[in-house]
């Protein structure tokens, strides 16, 4: 079985019955087909189940007794090696109940220890209660696709896969502090790595591991981009590029149901689609693909360099070549509008605006179809793909690349709101840039690239994945990311720029990997991002709400200006707020969404 769930975990804290039925509550939608607990000692374990493999077997939370020790797992994820690892631990006298990847991971454990996440290739977080040493393990996967938030709360520890159910127990309280008001305001939707912006809520982060015992967490890092030095010739390296991608699509094809893959006719979705639907065609299947369009988008639609032409001409030639078995989704602006708030409670934070919505309900017209989907997330921060790895002017520019609008955020703050802003941020810049690993000697150039993949795998692609992650599983469908295998990532780290802006493209070196697999017209398209809608009903929704804000004592002007934001109803700021889509309508949006996340959760700020 291959778990697509959520989890959760209560250490050294009171459990009641009650408290658990609510928390289970909170975790339904990630995992409706089984909800199970377990006591042991004063430890609880929760665990909410969307079966993919071997739906009958592998219920969780799931024991083994091993060596002296007793050990209970809870577990979201999916391991693409689990037959090696099977193979492997069968050889030292494991033995098997069923076929799923989650007694393959309970086993590791017993096995090597902390040591296991080094054996996998994955994406996954976890929990393991030792019984006999009373200490809990907690481990996540090297990129950051699945989450798990923790809270050190009264001497004890509370884990969940979504903040929503830390808050959910009693006692805890949704507090926001000036740390997390800056990251709402100055970074969001992008957030510090490692914190769950509420005070006192944190993420373990991507490739770390932690041991929890005697009151006290201590996180570790087991696995982070390294640079090496890269010995292979551009043929080769194409070589590479082409056995690795095309590997992990296929191994993530594992599936006892029907599966499924987004479709934009953009490069990384249709390198995906076609090597799914080639694979579908041996086993004489037929792939279903999933596209998604705004109502009359062909009359609205404005080309910029950011989105040079639309999509639907290209979903249509990648269908045809495929002979795939296409599905859309049509989305109107009154649809959109009516998903800000659910989108804000899937991610349990304002999100991306208009970009969450869509692709919230999106991911609800794909769930009727099928369970499973592969999606092209993350291929443009490892491969070089977004503009602004090759603008000479953004590239030397100090901050983050995606938000270059420091201060205009700066001047959207309420005069209450004290602190260093923009200092704030660059100090989170700068930071990231000092602990790219970059070999000694390395040319300036080169030097800034890798500091530019170090910034965006961190900040700008963790948002991406909280986006895919929330709106898919909100609707109890996963949605998996091939692009996001550590193999891809580890070794184009190490691959010299030249090679990845191969005769001056975005992701050049994977446009060449992938010759003769895909139509060259969209081999050779260029790079367009995540659709958004033009239509100027949108527009006038989201400003009709947006005045009204204004005209309320919200919550809201709390933290922002209410005179200066009152300005976006007619001024376009001359960068995004954050990418490349969120222009002034989404930025009105994500207000919106700020000031219904304050009232959702009943948010306390508190400054001091």
């Amino acid at each position: 079985m291959i778990v697509m769930c959520a989890i959760c975990g209560i250490v050294g804290l009171p459990a009641e019955e009650t408290t658990l039925h609510t928390l289970l509550h909170t975790m339904r939608r990630r995992g409706p087909d089984d909800a199970r607990f377990v006591r042991e000692s004063d430890t609880t374990l929760l665990h909410t189940r969307l079966a993919i493999i071997d739906p009958e077997g592998g219920c969780q939370p799931m024991a083994l007794s091993w060596a002296g020790e007793r050990y209970w797992l809870v577990y979201n994820g999916e391991l693409y090696n689990t037959a090696e690892l099977r193979q492997e631990l069968e050889s030292k006298g494991h033995r098997f109940l069923g076929h799923s990847d989650t007694e393959v991971v309970l086993h590791a454990y017993a096995e090597f220890g902390e040591d296991c996440v080094d054996r996998f290739n994955g994406i996954f977080a976890f929990g393991v209660w030792e019984c006999g040493q009373k200490r809990l393990f907690l481990a996540r996967d090297r990129i950051g696709v699945k989450p798990l938030f923790y809270a050190l709360h009264q001497g004890g520890l509370l884990f969940a896969s979504e903040i929503k159910t830390i808050l959910s127990y009693p006692g805890f309280r949704a507090r926001l502090d000036g740390e997390g008001a800056a990251q709402i305001l100055m970074l969001g939707p992008g957030r510090l790595p490692g914190s769950g912006v509420f005070q006192g809520i944190q993420e373990l982060e991507p490739g770390c591991r932690a041991y929890f015992e005697e009151g006290r967490l201590a996180p570790r890092r087991y696995w982070k981009l390294r640079d090496r030095e890269h010995r292979e010739d551009f043929a080769e390296t194409v070589e590479r590029v082409r056995f690795l991608v095309t590997d992990a699509i296929r191994r993530q094809m594992v599936s006892d149901v029907p599966i499924g893959t987004f479709l934009s006719g953009g490069l990384d979705s249709s390198i995906i689609t076609a090597v799914c639907a080639r694979e579908c065609a041996s086993r004489g299947e037929r792939l279903k693909t999933f596209s998604v369009d705004y109502r009359d988008n062909q009359k609205y639609f404005r080309s910029s360099k950011f989105q040079p032409n639309s999509d639907s001409d290209y979903i249509r030639l990648m269908q045809d070549a495929e002979a795939v078995e296409p599905h859309w989704t049509i989305l109107s602006p009154e649809e959109l509008v009516d998903a800000l708030e659910d989108a804000t409670i899937a991610r349990d934070l304002p999100g991306m605006a208009d970009v969450d919505f869509s692709l919230l309900a999106f991911c609800g017209q794909i769930r009727r179809e099928v369970k499973v989907a592969l999606s092209g997330e993350c291929a443009d921060e490892i491969f070089g793909g977004y503009p602004w790895y090759r603008d000479p002017e953004i590239r030397a520019r100090a901050g983050f690349p995606w938000a270059q609008n420091t201060r205009q955020r700066a001047a959207l703050l309420s005069p209450a709101f004290s602190g260093k802003s923009e200092e704030f941020v660059m100090d989170a810049y700068e930071t990231t840039c000092r602990e790219s690993d970059i070999l000694p000697g390395t040319p300036q150039t080169e030097r800034r690239m890798k500091e530019m993949v170090n910034l965006n795998f961190r900040w700008f692609m963790q948002t991406l994945l909280d986006r895919k992650d929330r709106m898919s599983m909100y609707h109890g469908l996963e949605v998996r990311v091939p692009f996001c295998d550590y193999r891809i990532a580890e070794y184009l780290y190490g691959v010299p720029w030249e090679f990845k802006d191969y005769q001056g493209r975005e992701k050049g070196l994977l446009r060449q990997a992938v010759t003769g697999l895909l139509p060259e017209e969209i081999r050779t398209r260029k790079k367009s991002p995540y659709p958004k809608t033009f239509d100027p009903r949108y527009e006038a929704l989201v400003g009709e709400r947006f005045a009204q804000l204004l005209r309320t004592d919200a919550p809201l002007w709390q933290l922002v200006n209410r005179e200066t934001a009152a300005g976006l109803l007619n001024d376009e700021s001359p960068w995004p707020w954050y990418g490349q889509l969120m222009r002034r309508p989404q930025t009105m949006a994500y207000f919106l969404q700020l000031d219904f996340w304050l009232r959702h959760y009943g948010v306390e700020i508190r400054f001091s």
